[in-house]
C-alpha cells in the first residue's frame, strides 16, 4: 500500500476495454456541427467576405465572420493568473481575427446540421484579403522594413531578455586567458506534439449558462480564458474535462474552446460540436518553438569551462501563445546545468513571425536549450581532446547550486550518480576507445548528454492545488482532485498518495477523473512535470486532515484519547501495540447513522505551494551509421533519471519510455515544413516522419533515488525530463563515429549524406 509501489493503474481496465469514456464518447444527440473558416494567406487582412454561396447549401444554420465577434484580445497560454497587470500573458488574438497571421488563421465559422453541411460551406465561402510579404524566419521578420505583425510591438519582437552571471561580459572575462574558443550556431527545428486525440470539445447552454465539455489539461484556465474573451462573470461558465487522448503541452493553450462557447450563444445555446482536424492540429493550434543559439564559449586546456555568452532567438509564430517564457526558460537551462568559472553572458530574443505559433510542449524550452548546450559541451571537449563525460563532471552544477535570479535550490544532487550507473551499464570506457579511429562506410559511436530541470513553475508563477477527500458510508472514500489526469497516470499516484497519507488501501479510494469546474476543486492542471510535486502536497495536506478527523470519530466510538489512535490498511488500531480495534467500515457507518453523532466526514485542503527543485539526469545513446546512407541507427540507449523517490516504479518507467521515443523523433526525423507563403507542407501523419514501433530500440531505464526534502513524498520531476537529453545524446555519439558535428536538427538522411560529402567522408 501506498507510496514506492508498483501497483496497476487505477484506469487500466477502462481504457484498455473501451469503457473510458472521452470527449467523442460523451456526445449528446442532436449536435450542431461548427467548421472553422481558415485564411489562404499568411500575412494581411481580411477586407470582407461573398457569403452568399455558403448560406445557400441545405443545412446551414448561422456563419460567423472575424467581423461578428466581440472587439476583445484575449490570452491562450494555461499559465496560473496574475493579479499584477505587468505578469500577465500577452492578449493578442480574437476569437476569429481579422488581422491574418498566420496561413490557416481562423477568419470565420460555419455552424450546420452535420458535418458534410459544415465542410461544404465553407469551402464556398470567398474571402478578399489585402495581402502581404509572408516572413518565415526570424531574420525575415527582424528585418528592416519588415511588416508590422502586432502594432504594439512594431519591430516584431515580442520581448527581450538578457543577464550575465559572474564577472562581466564575455569578452572581459577571457581577455588574457589562454583558452580554446569555439563560436558555433545550433538550430532546433519545428515540430508538433502529435497527441492520438485532436482537439475537441462541445458547448451548450442551460439556464443562461454555457456548458463546454473539452479535452484539455487544464479545465479551470479554459473556464477563466472563456470568461475573458466572451466578457462574461466565470460563474456563468462550466467547463468538464473527461478522459483526454493526451496533449504533451498542445492542450495547455485554450484553442478552441472560446469560440466554440461563443457559436453556442449565436445558436440559441443548441449544442455545438467543434472538432480540429488532423491537418488543422499540425498548423492551426501550436508547435515547439524553433530556437536559434549562436554559442561562443571558452575552456582552458585542463577542461575547465572559464565563460560562455549566447544569443537566442525564438520562432513565435502569428500569436504570443506563451510567449517569452519559453525561450526564457531555454536560456536558464545554461546556468543551471554547467557551471562557468567567470561569466556567462545571454540574450534572449522571441520574435513574431508567420509561421504556425509556437506555444508549450513537453520540456518547454528545454529540449532546445538542452541539444544546443550540449552539442557546445561535446565540441568544447573534442577541442582540447578531453573524454566528454570527464568534462561534464568536472564543470556540471555543483550540489546545493542556487539559481540566482530564481533562488531555486538543488536540494538533492544524483546528476554524478546518475553518469556513474549510465557510465556503466552502456560501457563508455571500453566503448569510446573500441569506436575510435574507425574506417569504412558504416560506423559505430557512443555520445552522452545531461539536463536539469525544475518542477513547477514556482516562483516565476503561482503554484497552488487542492484536494478534496470524503468518507462513504461503507468505508471506503472519494478522491477528488483539479488536477488532471491526461495519460499519465496522474489518477494512479495520487490514489497512492492518499493511502499513504491516510491508511486506507488504494482498492477502497474512489479517484474522480473527470474534472467539472462546478465541482472540483481547484487546481490549474497537468503542465510543467507539478502534479505529484505540487497537486501532491495537497493531498497530503488533505489526508493529514482527513485521517484526523476520522481518529477523533474513533476515540468518541472507543472512549479512547485520539493521539493513541492510527488508521492501518482499513483499521483503526492502537498506535503503540498495532492491536485491531474498529473496522473503517464499521466506523463509517456509525458516522452517518448515529443517533447521537451523526457526522459525515470530509476534508478538502488548498496548498500554496512556494517551492522548487532541480531534477537532473542523464542519456546514453549507442548508434551505428552508415554514411553513404545517411542512416543512423541507435543501437542502444539508456536514460537515467534522479526524480526523487518514485510514487510508482513501473509508471515512472513508462513516462521515461514516452519521452526517450519522442526524443528519437526529435533527434532523427520530425519537423514540421513549411513553404515560402507559410503553408506547412506536411501536415499529417503520413508526411511528417513521427518514429513508430519499427523505428525504436529497446528503451533502457535507471533511476537514482534521492529523497528530495521539498517534495511531499520526496520526489521531484519526471514527466517531461526524459524528453530532453536524447537528440543531443544521439547527435554526440555521431559525432564519435564520425567527427561530423551537426549543428541543427533533425539528423534525417538528406541532411547527414550532405554533411558526410562536405566531410569528404563519402
Amino acid at each position: 500500500m501506498g507510496v514506492g509501489k508498483s501497483i496497476t493503474r487505477v484506469d487500466a481496465y477502462e481504457k484498455v476495454t473501451g469503457g473510458a469514456k472521452y470527449t467523442a464518447d460523451l456526445e449528446p444527440k442532436g449536435l450542431l456541427v461548427a467548421k472553422v473558416v481558415r485564411s489562404t494567406i499568411a500575412n494581411g487582412v481580411v477586407k470582407g467576405f461573398d457569403l452568399e454561396e455558403a448560406l445557400k447549401v441545405p443545412g446551414v444554420v448561422k456563419i460567423v465572420t472575424c467581423f461578428d465577434v466581440p472587439d476583445i484580445e484575449f490570452p491562450t497560454p494555461g499559465h496560473p493568473w496574475s493579479v499584477e497587470t505587468a505578469h500577465q500573458d500577452v492578449s493578442d488574438r480574437k476569437l476569429l481575427n481579422t488581422r491574418v497571421r498566420v496561413y490557416g488563421d481562423d477568419i470565420a465559422a460555419v455552424v450546420a446540421e452535420d458535418e458534410v453541411a459544415a465542410n461544404r460551406a465553407a469551402r464556398l465561402i470567398k474571402v478578399e484579403y489585402e495581402e502581404y510579404e509572408p516572413m518565415i524566419t526570424v531574420e525575415a521578420a527582424m528585418a528592416e522594413g519588415a511588416t508590422t505583425l502586432h502594432e504594439e510591438k512594431p519591430d516584431n519582437v515580442l520581448a527581450h531578455s538578457s543577464f550575465i552571471v559572474g564577472d562581466g561580459p564575455y569578452a572581459e572575462a577571457i581577455k588574457g586567458e589562454d583558452v580554446v574558443e569555439i563560436d558555433r550556431l545550433y538550430k532546433t527545428q519545428c515540430v508538433q506534439h502529435c497527441h492520438i486525440e485532436t482537439p475537441i470539445s462541445f458547448a451548450y447552454m442551460e439556464k443562461d449558462r454555457i456548458i463546454v465539455t473539452t479535452s484539455t489539461q487544464i479545465p479551470h484556465i479554459v473556464r477563466r480564458v472563456i470568461s475573458q474573451a466572451l466578457g462574461i462573470p466565470f460563474g456563468r461558465i462550466r467547463v468538464i474535462k473527461p478522459y483526454i487522448g493526451g496533449g504533451f503541452g498542445n492542450k495547455q493553450e485554450v484553442l478552441y474552446e472560446p469560440l466554440n462557447a461563443f457559436l453556442t450563444t449565436q445558436v440559441g445555446g443548441r449544442g455545438v460540436l467543434l472538432e480540429i482536424s488532423r491537418e488543422e492540429t499540425f498548423a492551426c493550434t501550436r508547435v515547439r518553438h524553433p530556437i536559434n543559439f549562436q554559442i561562443k564559449a571558452a575552456v582552458r586546456k585542463d577542461g575547465t569551462l572559464v565563460a560562455r555568452k549566447m544569443e537566442a532567438y525564438s520562432n513565435q509564430g502569428g500569436y504570443a501563445s506563451h510567449g517569452h517564457a519559453i525561450v526564457a526558460n531555454a536560456v536558464n537551462e545554461f546556468k543551471q546545468i554547467y557551471h562557468d568559472e567567470k561569466t556567462l553572458e545571454s540574450d534572449a530574443y522571441t520574435v513574431y513571425t508567420n509561421m504556425s505559433t509556437g506555444g508549450a510542449m513537453r520540456g518547454y524550452g528545454i529540449p532546445q536549450a538542452a541539444y544546443a548546450a550540449e552539442c557546445m559541451a561535446d565540441d568544447l571537449a573534442a577541442a582540447i581532446h578531453m573524454d566528454p563525460l570527464e568534462f561534464r563532471l568536472k564543470n556540471c552544477m555543483p550540489e546545493g547550486y542556487v539559481d540566482p535570479h530564481t533562488h531555486v535550490v538543488c536540494n538533492t544532487y544524483g546528476l554524478k550518480e546518475c553518469i556513474k550507473k549510465g557510465r556503466e551499464f552502456i560501457h563508455w570506457d571500453e566503448k569510446r576507445k573500441e569506436y575510435a579511429d574507425q574506417t569504412g562506410p558504416v560506423r559505430k559511436g557512443i555520445g552522452m548528454a545531461i539536463f536539469s530541470y525544475k518542477t513547477g513553475v514556482y516562483p516565476i508563477s503561482l503554484e497552488t492545488a487542492s484536494c478534496r477527500m470524503v468518507l462513504n458510508q461503507d468505508g471506503t472514500m472519494q478522491l477528488q482532485m483539479g488536477a488532471t489526469e491526461i495519460g499519465q497516470g496522474a489518477d494512479t499516484v495520487f490514489t497512492q498518495m492518499a493511502a499513504e497519507t491516510v491508511g486506507i488501501t488504494e482498492d477502497k479510494i474512489n479517484v474522480i477523473s473527470t474534472q467539472d469546474t462546478d465541482l472540483a476543486p481547484f487546481d490549474t492542471g497537468a503542465y510543467a512535470s507539478r502534479q505529484t510535486y505540487v497537486s501532491g502536497k495537497a493531498i497530503k495536506k488533505c489526508g493529514i486532515e482527513f485521517k484526523e478527523r476520522i481518529l477523533d470519530y474513533a476515540a468518541y466510538m472507543l472512549e479512547r484519547n485520539a493521539d493513541t489512535l492510527n488508521l492501518v490498511n482499513n483499521v483503526i488500531v492502537d498506535s503503540s501495540t498495532g492491536e485491531k480495534l474498529l473496522d473503517m467500515a464499521e466506523l463509517s457507518l456509525t458516522a452517518f447513522y448515529s443517533l447521537d453523532r451523526s457526522v459525515h466526514i470530509t476534508s478538502e485542503a488548498t496548498s500554496h505551494c512556494k517551492e522548487n527543485t532541480f531534477a537532473t539526469g542523464v542519456c546514453f545513446a549507442e548508434v551505428e551509421v552508415d554514411m553513404p546512407l545517411g542512416k543512423i541507427e541507435v543501437k542502444n540507449i539508456v536514460n537515467v533519471h534522479d526524480s526523487g523517490i518514485l510514487i510508482n516504479p513501473k509508471l515512472a518507467e513508462a513516462q521515461v519510455h514516452g519521452g526517450m521515443s519522442m526524443g528519437l523523433g526529435y533527434a532523427l526525423s520530425e519537423e514540421l515544413l513549411f513553404d515560402k507563403s507559410g503553408r506547412a507542407l506536411n501536415d499529417n501523419l503520413l508526411d511528417y516522419k513521427l518514429p513508430t514501433s519499427m523505428d525504436t530500440p529497446d528503451l533502457h531505464v535507471q533511476f537514482v533515488e534521492l529523497d528530495d526534502p521539498t517534495g511531499p513524498f520526496g520526489n521531484k520531476a519526471l514527466g517531461e525530463p526524459p524528453a530532453i537529453p536524447v537528440a543531443p545524446a544521439v547527435r554526440n555519439a555521431v559525432l564519435h563515429a564520425t567527427g561530423v558535428a551537426v549543428d541543427s536538427l533533425p539528423m534525417d538522411p538528406q541532411k547527414m549524406v550532405a554533411h558526410f560529402k562536405a566531410a569528404e567522408l563519402i
